[in-house]
């Protein structure tokens, strides 16, 4: 059986260059791990939540930051892991770094 995650790919245009947001996976598979593995906010819906609510929710827990405005709805990529992650990107700019 799957399991179903929510996530949200920001971005950003910075000097005609492309830039994403990504963030260092969490919980207690990797508490005492670090492969280099980066991954967008994203996490498990809580129950009667929206698929983007969930997204906008975990992107908050995640970052700290609010994920408002104008969703670009990417679909739905199969993990191998047999996790199917629902994808938004969002353009926005959270800070000027």
């Amino acid at each position: 059986m799957s399991t179903y995650s929510n996530g949200i790919l920001l971005f950003r245009f910075r000097n005609e260059r492309l830039e994403v947001m990504l963030v260092h996976p969490g919980g207690p598979i990797w508490a005492k791990k670090d492969y280099g593995v980066w991954s967008i906010p994203k996490g498990l819906p809580e129950e009667h939540e929206s698929p983007l609510d969930t997204a906008k929710r975990e992107f908050r827990e995640e970052t700290g930051f609010e994920a408002e405005g104008e969703f670009i709805d990417l679909g739905e990529l199969n993990q191998p892991n047999r996790k199917i992650v629902h994808i938004w990107a969002l353009e926005k700019n959270l800070c000027n770094i």
